[in-house]
């Protein structure tokens, strides 16, 4: 089930239609700008045409990813107030859209430290928990890259959230592994991978993860530098993308490219080069062989 982070401009129901013209079988949205705190709700209409759109597509599998502006975390009240209801209207927008994970970044401490970080995630997902009962929306804490004072770069800050929160159920995991190289986890190899998946599932649980970004990375393991690249053109080993693209407990949880969208040397979206390239070794099986690259690169920024 692979499928990529997709432009909702024009309209939510754009992105899916993108999705299936590219032949993926699964899209992650932002359900609004991510850069922006005030958001106009949705409307009858909108919804109308997602759902139906949802339909006509048959992409069942849509996860969303909140605004770049949340920081559940944050000591600043002001701040604070603002990304606590911004990711509420995140949550009321997914149930709505009848999407069922939302990926969030745990936040940063800004210089406050660790612990009193984590428990002010902790605090407010609880008070928006208790504000929007029965939600049928899992939010997914995201493994970091670990860059400034940003939390989930250790396995250990997602089991601590979620440990502390009242309603653990309502918490999914999700893993990137351009993040997960960054922050200094071992995706050298395929050997590597397995330990590493191996440790999440100590720690968290691989039942928790609903959703994976699969990103290569700019940057080299321990870099703490977020920085996407295409697969195959950086420092996870494609190995280790065969280990996690075949792993059982990943079956039917949606693989998100979060790659530039960029043209390729041989003049195909480098999405479609990319999921080339994770079809060739979910086929083939973890670390038999090498998949093709396509020669040269023509990248942009990549997201986070």
């Amino acid at each position: 089930m692979f499928g990529s982070h997709l432009s909702i401009a024009g309209g939510l129901h754009n992105a899916l239609i993108e999705a299936q013209r590219l032949g993926m079988g699964c899209v992650q949205v932002f359900t609004k700008n991510q850069r922006q705190w005030r958001v106009k709700p949705l409307t009858d209409e909108q919804i109308a045409l997602w759902r139906e759109h949802r339909r006509q597509t048959k992409i069942r599998d849509v996860v969303s990813h909140d605004s770049y502006l949340i920081n559940l975390a944050s000591p600043d009240a002001e701040n604070r107030r603002k990304s606590i209801a911004l990711f509420r209207e995140e949550l009321e927008r997914c149930e709505a859209l009848e999407i069922e994970s939302l990926v969030t970044h745990p936040g940063a401490h800004m210089g406050e430290g660790e612990p009193a970080g984590l428990k002010r995630v902790a605090q407010a997902l609880d008070r928006v928990h208790k504000d929007l009962p029965g939600l049928s929306v899992v939010t997914c804490l995201e493994v970091t890259a670990g860059q400034g004072s940003s939390l989930g770069a250790r396995f250990e800050h997602l089991r601590r959230i979620i440990d502390a929160v009242k309603q653990p159920e309502r918490l999914g995991a999700c893993l990137d592994t351009a993040h997960m190289i960054e922050a200094g986890y071992d995706l050298t190899s395929g050997a590597g991978c397995k330990a590493v998946l191996k440790e999440f599932d100590g720690v968290v649980g691989l039942d928790r993860v609903r959703a994976l970004h699969i990103n290569d990375s700019k940057t080299p393991r321990g870099s703490r530098v977020d920085r996407h690249e295409h697969i195959g053109h950086g420092h996870v080993a494609l190995e280790a993308f065969g280990v996690i693209v075949k792993h059982r407990a990943f079956k039917k949880v949606p693989k998100i490219l979060e790659t530039a969208k960029a043209v390729a040397p041989d003049g195909r979206p480098w999405d479609v080069v990319n999921l080339e390239v994770l079809q060739g070794l979910a086929s083939r099986g973890a670390g038999r062989g090498r998949a093709k690259r396509p020669p040269g690169k023509n990248n942009k920024k990549a997201g986070t």
